[in-house]
């Protein structure tokens, strides 16, 4: 593959965004009108007819984002509703565009060191990147999902702030996921990812910043509690089906088993010092246990998939975010059946997990205090080795600067 320059990659990821945008947008913002609902409530408080504010969950279990979300939802509601909607869904794909610098960037210091060839890091970005974009649009511009955007955008700045091993930033990331929507709880292992001494720091502020955004609501009505109850059909083609639950609405067990799951699994990976697959981990748990089958829910293994592809791994073809997206998007429109397209959202959970758990890797160094940061070897098929860092952490040559040193837990 010829050499990319850092501009170029950027232009091509850039275009190849604007281009998924123009085709998605003038039939996009499915669900939008929750997020302007729920923004106009929330900025109610004691006005209008008391279901807004701190009632607001209360009142709406259906709104099932979390306030971070309704906050910034809100922000467009001066606009009329067609350009509110349209400037939002511009916001939100931008953000993916900055999701897969900050995976390269993330991957860049991750590397920092071990002899990883920048140029071969960068083209590695960039074809992961063509394949997650693609489902970026669809959550952000055909669903018009702002927590799940936000969700996974903070998600990804937890990712960066690991690699750096900024604990008070990973663990404020991480709270500000789970205040936009809650299924982000299942990405909250990546706090072990960083050195032991800081896992309370990083915990603490997680802890923290979530309570300042949800208690409010319980404290102030009790009946707050019934969101958490809110039932959805069970699709026909859902994994669930093939797991043995065919309740026509969600089971009271599914979401507990989606969190519970999504922890031990990404536990998991931390011990055995595949921290990078954490937000797949997360992402499975969601898919395989979940009663609905929502396209937009593919978002998070491309993000999981991202990550993984980048930093978890060191091949040049990221194969995994190219599976993900023709086995759980394209079969969609492939296979009619819905049985049929449940079982292949559970097969690829369970080869895609037993893969990023099980699959040998090379490792370097002791994991004795240093879990969830995998070595990778110094000398591998990279090429030539030359420093993953660039100016701003991007992967490419490396300036010679007294604070280039090795990243954090090291």
């Amino acid at each position: 593959m010829p050499a990319i320059s850092q501009r170029m990659h950027l232009v091509l990821l850039t275009g190849w965004t604007v281009l998924w945008f123009l085709i998605v947008e003038p039939h996009g913002g499915f669900s939008w009108h929750y997020l302007r609902t729920g923004g106009e409530l929330i900025y109610q408080g004691s006005s209008g007819d008391g279901t807004g504010g701190l009632n607001l969950y209360a009142h709406h279990p259906e709104l099932q984002m979390g306030p971070i979300s309704f906050l910034t939802a809100g922000l467009f509601n001066p606009f009329p509703e067609a350009t509110g909607q349209f400037l939002a869904a511009a916001l939100m794909s931008a953000l993916g565009l900055v999701i897969v610098v900050l995976a390269g960037r993330s991957a860049a210091h991750h590397f920092l060191g071990t002899g990883t060839n920048h140029q071969r890091l960068r083209q590695r970005v960039l074809i992961a990147g063509l394949a997650f974009i693609p489902m970026w649009i669809e959550v952000a511009v055909r669903f018009g999902h702002l927590d799940d955007v936000l969700a996974l955008f903070f998600t990804a700045l937890a990712v960066r702030a690991v690699t750096r091993g900024n604990a008070a930033l990973t663990g404020a990331f991480l709270a500000l996921a789970m205040d936009s929507k809650p299924t982000a709880l299942a990405f909250v292992p990546l706090l072990l990812a960083l050195p032991r001494d800081r896992w309370l720091k990083a915990g603490l502020w997680c802890a923290g910043l979530v309570a300042v955004a949800w208690l409010p609501f319980f404290l102030g009505d009790a009946q707050s509690f019934a969101a958490a109850k809110f039932a959805i059909p069970n699709q026909p083609a859902s994994a669930l089906r093939w797991l043995g639950a065919d309740d026509p609405e969600t089971p009271g067990w599914v979401r507990p088993a989606q969190f519970g799951l999504g922890l031990v699994l990404g536990g998991l990976a931390v011990w055995r010092g595949r921290w990078a697959a954490v937000v797949l981990l997360g992402a499975n748990a969601r898919i395989v246990l979940d009663p609905s089958v929502y396209t937009y829910y593919t978002a998070s293994v491309l993000l999981g998939t991202l990550l993984w592809d980048v930093i978890g791994q060191r091949r040049l073809v990221p194969w995994w975010s190219w599976l993900a997206l023709l086995i759980l998007y394209g079969s969609v429109f492939a296979v009619p059946d819905d049985s049929a397209r449940g079982l292949i959202r559970l097969a690829f959970v369970a080869v895609s997990t037993a893969y990023v758990l099980l699959w040998p890797v090379r490792e370097r160094g002791d994991r004795g205090g240093r879990r969830g940061r995998r070595r990778p070897p110094a000398h591998t098929d990279e090429g030539p080795a030359e420093d993953a860092t660039g100016p701003g952490g991007w992967p490419g040559p490396a300036p010679t600067t007294p604070w280039a040193g090795p990243p954090a837990a090291r």
